[in-house]
């Protein structure tokens, strides 16, 4: 049973597959291609001797990164911010001026009104009691002789 074998047999080789890894994890881009046209079959002899054949491809560019701006938009907001509340306080200052002069005005015109309609006042009063307006007569004794009067 186990007696050697006397003749020899071939080197037992093994094939495994090689699997096909995607070079990127993204699809590949879609070409459009005219009607009518078809794109050029490109062969590439790979250094085991295999041949592969396929369209050629052109490589995807990848999308430009946007430049960072010098000033991040949150510094600007803040400044902008800070220059309209600056402008707001100006004219709530110019604002609360006015109402304080305005209010001094219409003060000073009410004194005014108030001198004048009370010296006007004052004169119908004092006026009153030395002229009335009409005629006065002073009644005293009066002595008629021969239809004349002597007062």
């Amino acid at each position: 049973m186990n007696e050697p074998t006397t003749h020899r047999t071939a080197p037992l080789v093994v094939h495994q597959p090689t699997p096909i890894t995607p070079a990127t994890v993204h699809p590949a881009p879609v070409i459009p291609v005219q009607p009518g046209t078809v794109p050029a079959v490109a062969s590439v002899v790979l250094p085991d001797g295999r041949v592969v054949t396929g369209y050629a491809v052109a490589p995807a560019q990848p999308e430009p990164i946007a430049a960072k701006p010098a000033v991040s938009r949150t510094a600007v907001n803040v400044a902008l911010g800070g220059v309209g509340f600056l402008a707001v306080c100006g004219g709530l200052i110019l604002l609360t001026s006015f109402i304080a002069a305005l209010t001094a005005f219409i003060g000073q015109l009410i004194i005014l009104a108030a001198v004048i309609f009370g010296g006007w006042i004052a004169v119908q009063v004092f006026s009153a009691s030395s002229h009335q307006g009409g005629t006065t007569v002073n009644i005293r004794k009066a002595v008629i002789k021969r239809n004349h009067f002597h007062g």
